[in-house]
């Protein structure tokens, strides 16, 4: 006999489980703002093991949704708008949070290439090696980061942030691996950044990029704009409108 044998189903107590399903499906699921698409924010890192005389040894680009807004010399610590959107947020706590956290990103960067020996290559000279930090807020509000190792667009190491879990995806990722995966305070330093600083930033970019687009809109993107807004609008409207079509049916209403 299941558990629900001695429970009798009145409309009172049906109309109480409708109401706590309807709190369920409203309740955020996430650490990231609610968003019909995903939102994301990653950093491009590029390392030259060999720079020439004033050639920077470290660059770095960022990018909200695939759009370059900035770029970043590690070395010299010079930092560049590449868009509109740079220049809107340049200022602000957000951006200086940023500056510093690339600042300690590169210095990281630096030290790996003073002490992990570099596998031989087939090159006359070493490859430039690359790095990307990626978050991604989900339009389920899921938070999503990680970081990838690699060069020329291989990536041969993974760190999955949620997880902690190190994969290696080509055997020149393994000797990194070995390293990064035994230093317990590395790998929280990647994750700190990405799970917790690089959401935080996008979060804040995204709130200039949405009065951007609102700003720049044309009188005909408006109304789409606004349909958009409705649509999302609309499964929690059909969720309210059941609910009390249910409940008037019940109590006889």
């Amino acid at each position: 006999m299941g558990w629900t044998a001695g429970i009798k189903f009145t409309p009172g107590l049906l109309l109480l489980l409708l109401l706590l399903l309807l709190l369920l499906l409203l309740l955020p699921q996430g650490d990231c703002p609610r968003a019909a698409h995903a939102r994301s924010l990653c950093y491009d890192f590029t390392i030259l093991p060999k720079a020439s005389p004033g050639q920077s040894w470290c660059e770095a680009q960022g990018q909200v949704n695939e759009k370059t807004f900035l770029s970043y010399d590690c070395g010299s610590q010079e930092v560049k708008s590449l868009s509109l959107l740079g220049e809107e947020v340049n200022g602000t706590r957000a951006w200086q949070e940023q500056m510093e956290t690339l600042r300690d990103v590169g210095n990281l960067l630096r030290q790996q290439l003073l002490d992990v020996k570099r596998e031989k290559y087939t090159d006359r000279d070493p490859l430039p090696l690359q790095r990307r930090m990626l978050c991604q807020c989900e339009a389920n509000v899921r938070t999503r980061a990680s970081w990838q190792f690699g060069s020329q667009g291989q990536t041969f190491l993974l760190f999955d942030s949620e997880n902690r879990t190190w994969k290696v995806l080509h055997p020149r990722g393994r000797q990194m691996k070995e390293k990064w995966e035994s230093d317990r305070d590395v790998t929280e330093f990647l994750r700190k950044i990405s799970m917790g600083d690089c959401r935080s930033w996008l979060e804040s970019f995204m709130v200039h990029w949405e009065k951007m687009l609102e700003t720049t809109a044309s009188p005909t993107m408006a109304p789409a704009i606004a349909q958009s807004r409705a649509t999302a609008v609309m499964p929690i409207t059909w969720v309210l409108a059941v609910t009390m079509l249910t409940c008037s049916l019940l109590l006889g209403l």
